[in-house]
């Protein structure tokens, strides 16, 4: 056990960082190459101004006219991505096993908070699970590989909770949290979890082409 855990917090994690933080770049790359190549033209209208007045927006519970017609989607869409993003980043552990690699680290979240926002990502789970099973629309657009990704997010989540509550196997628990983290990491440059890096990109192109030339905002 001590040397399977040495392996996944040691080289497996180096692994997992470098393939997530190249796999950004080569993913950034690629598409201002195909931009550069196909449609030149995106560049001469790109604006700062519109690109933040649409991100800003977008970002905004409520912020546009589509997050208030699905308020309980809007809810559980906010809720999940924060909870998702601020949860691990700011988990105490976490930034424990930072400083001790790194020698600097950065204030942490109480374990009762951390606590509920887990919860929050594994319910969040729950319910894009079944949405995408009882919705017809939803249903129609899902293959096996949209049930795979929410797995995939949901797994470091669910196991964290369980080794950190020590509820059954901790060690194993332990490893296989780790594990599923790097899975993630790794899966989202190259899945649809890259909308993470792709979406404010979106937005800014929306907002400049809106704004800048069909004088129109776009929420």
């Amino acid at each position: 056990m001590h040397a399977i855990y040495g392996w996944v917090t040691g080289p497996l994690t180096w692994i997992a960082f470098l393939l997530f933080f190249g796999g950004l770049l080569y993913r950034l790359v690629q598409l201002l190459i195909l931009v550069r190549r196909k449609e030149p033209f995106i560049f001469s209208y790109m604006s700062l101004k519109y690109s933040l007045r649409s991100i800003l927006h977008w970002i905004l519970p409520f912020g546009t006219v589509n997050w208030r017609l699905h308020p309980v989607m809007t809810i559980v869409t906010f809720a999940f991505h924060i909870c998702l993003l601020v949860a691990p980043v700011f988990l105490m552990a976490h930034a424990i096993l930072f400083e001790e690699a790194w020698g600097f680290g950065w204030p942490s979240l109480p374990d009762v908070a951390a606590d509920w926002m887990t919860l929050i990502v594994i319910a969040g789970a729950v319910f894009f699970l079944v949405r995408r099973i009882v919705r017809p629309e939803v249903r129609f657009v899902t293959s096996t590989s949209d049930y795979v990704l929410l797995a995939v997010v949901a797994a470091p989540f669910v196991t964290g909770f369980i080794a950190y509550h020590q509820l059954f196997a901790y060690r194993w628990m332990l490893v296989a949290h780790i594990v599923s983290g790097q899975v993630m990491l790794v899966a989202i440059p190259f899945t649809r979890l890259v909308h993470m890096l792709f979406a404010p990109l979106t937005r800014a192109y929306t907002g400049s082409e809106f704004g800048g030339v069909r004088h129109a905002v776009d929420w």
